[in-house]
């Protein structure tokens, strides 16, 4: 009888501990459930936080939260106006390259030259749309500095227009610097095209027709060494330009050093291009052949604004002119002819 009754007590037991075991599965069911509807009952993101989570993480569409909105979000706003300039510029300057490279000798002489649009009239348009993208950065700069000397004082706010173009500049010096890089990298191309190989034997033959035995020529080599070399300078302040200016390397220096580099090594880098554009002209300005259709070589307008942005600084960096504009940054005010009069009136009731 005692082995009956412990087991039964047993079976009891052992049917309790199973429903407390049951009860504590569907209470931990039920906190599960709760924490999960709890997951789902999340808030719509904020833009901010949108952005942050897509910055930071590489994600497909079909990871995106329900709470964001891809086609509502902005694409590159601050890179529209830029890139349109961009676009201008180029199909501008291809046009014009065109015209003179291709079209006039197809015209006047019947030569098919179609074959130099794919290299050689696009690596003209390629450094004629760099440096005007970068002399565009520097010169509304100067014309705001000619403003606040006109005005007499640094607390007029600029003109809209200036505004908007002051502050597309950074994207204005990246497209420069990527047209830059693409040109350099379209001048190491020459020498790889089969049109260069057959002209390189065509003149091997004419020289040896003229029994000529040296083709050195002392200016074209001084030309190409100089030329070469200002271009390999720019593009290489170029690129410190473009390293500096990005978020992460900019947060490291202070204010004083990024305006140093962005302003004293960005005019050094528009001199080097520009001389670098005409070092590459070298006599070809005076030569009558070169006005094709009565037209100037592309060096001489590409380099035309750039050369008047770097002369209008170098006359604000006079000593007259540059006093009076330290004067202006550092809160002097012109005095108005009506404040003068008044004051000189005031002066003589007094007396």
């Amino acid at each position: 009888m005692m082995d009956i009754r412990q087991t039964d007590s047993q079976i009891v037991e052992d049917q309790d501990a199973l429903n407390e075991m049951v009860m504590m599965d569907h209470e931990d069911r039920r906190q599960r459930a709760d924490k999960n509807a709890e997951d789902l009952d999340v808030p719509m993101l904020t833009g901010a936080e949108c952005r942050h989570l897509l910055v930071n993480f590489a994600v497909e569409e079909f990871e995106v939260p329900t709470g964001i909105c891809l086609e509502e979000m902005p694409l590159f706003t601050q890179w529209h106006l830029p890139l349109k300039l961009t676009a201008i510029l180029m199909l501008l300057t291809l046009l014009y390259t065109f015209m003179r490279d291709v079209l006039q000798p197809f015209v006047a002489q019947g030569s098919s030259d179609f074959y130099k649009i794919p290299i050689m009239v696009v690596n003209k348009t390629l450094p004629w749309t760099a440096i005007t993208l970068l002399a565009l950065v520097y010169l509304p700069g100067v014309l705001a500095v000619l403003l606040q000397l006109q005005r007499g004082t640094k607390y007029k706010p600029f003109p809209l227009w200036l505004e908007r173009w002051m502050s597309m500049r950074k994207q204005l010096g990246l497209l420069a610097f990527f047209l830059g890089v693409l040109h350099a990298i379209y001048s190491l191309c020459y020498p790889m095209r089969r049109s260069y190989r057959y002209k390189l034997l065509n003149w091997a033959y004419q020289q040896v027709q003229r029994n000529q035995e040296d083709s050195w020529v002392v200016d074209d080599v001084w030309r190409m060494e100089m030329y070469v070399s200002l271009g390999i300078m720019g593009i290489g302040l170029l690129a410190l330009l473009a390293v500096s200016s990005l978020p992460s390397v900019a947060d490291t220096l202070n204010w004083r050093e990024f305006v140093w580099m962005q302003r004293i090594l960005g005019y050094v880098a528009l001199l080097l291009c520009t001389a670098h554009a005409l070092v590459y002209g070298w006599r070809k300005w005076v030569e009558a052949k070169r006005y094709v259709w009565y037209t100037p070589p592309s060096f001489i307008l590409a380099s035309l604004l750039p050369a008047t942005v770097l002369l209008v600084k170098a006359l604000l960096l006079l000593p007259c002119l540059n006093r009076r504009l330290e004067q202006i940054h550092r809160g002097w005010e012109r005095p108005c002819p009506q404040k003068e009069r008044q004051v000189s009136g005031e002066d003589s009731k007094i007396q």
